[in-house]
């Protein structure tokens, strides 16, 4: 009677689920998908649209005196193309985990807008041609192939010089803004997966603040400055990336 209960019950054991299921894992072959790996280094590149805005105010460049003393919004748009690098670490969690890493890019942009001067009611156009940024992130991995981010750091921008015209008639007007490179900060946020071993794809949106600077409205031939413009750029970009991830440390 005893064999036989004992009997019954192994028998019982083997067809529960939980056994059968075990069993059929064990079962299976080996899975073929690849294993994501983010530590290592890398390098990236891509592209990416980008806007800046800028409130811009205006002085009187002897007496200091404000002439629009409002701050008026000016704008720009335009594309851009990046190349970049950096090092991830993935915590020691299996697949799972976090992932934080260190993070320097330059971009070759032509994010075109208006800069404008109130006094004479001249205007020119404006145009950011390159930004980098350095910094770090920190990511979170929604599936082992799958890391969602956000990161941040220092940032610069380049502004070329504008050569100012009348509103009223588009005749040029002989005076002319400087260009300028600005220094401030970024912050941002992606997404970025693994397609293949070593491939990844990266879709980012960044903020970007580069302060206020006064750019003279000035006639070079005469040194004369018509008015003082107070030009605060903030740059926001989407940008796309392809990162190949050297691994070495795997």
């Amino acid at each position: 009677m005893t064999k036989l209960t004992g009997f019954v019950a192994a028998a019982f054991f083997i067809a529960s689920p939980a056994f059968a299921a075990d069993i059929a894992v064990k079962a299976m072959p080996p899975s073929s998908a690849p294993i994501a790996n983010w530590t290592g280094l890398y390098v990236d590149g891509g592209g990416g649209y980008g806007m800046w805005t800028a409130d811009t105010m205006t002085f009187n460049p002897v007496t200091g005196t404000c002439v629009l003393c409002v701050a008026q919004r000016q704008g720009g748009r335009g594309w851009f193309g990046t190349v970049g690098g950096g090092y991830d670490y993935q915590f020691a969690w299996a697949n799972w985990g976090f992932v934080i890493g260190a993070l320097g890019n330059f971009d070759f942009a032509s994010i075109k807008g208006t800069i404008q001067d109130q006094v004479p009611i001249f205007a020119g156009e404006e145009k950011m041609t390159s930004a980098w940024a350095a910094g770090g992130r920190l990511g979170w991995l929604a599936t082992p192939s799958v890391l969602t981010y956000v990161n941040g750091g220092w940032s610069g921008a380049h502004f070329d010089g504008t050569d100012m015209v009348s509103t009223f008639t588009g005749a040029p007007t002989g005076f002319v803004t400087p260009s300028f490179s600005r220094t401030g900060w970024f912050i941002g946020s992606g997404v970025e997966y693994m397609f293949a071993p070593g491939w990844f794809g990266r879709a980012e949106y960044r903020y970007a603040d580069y302060g206020t600077v006064i750019l003279p409205d000035v006639n070079p031939r005469t040194g004369g400055v018509e008015a003082n413009i107070s030009f605060h750029p903030i740059v926001q970009t989407v940008r796309t990336e392809l990162v190949y991830k050297f691994n070495w440390f795997r």
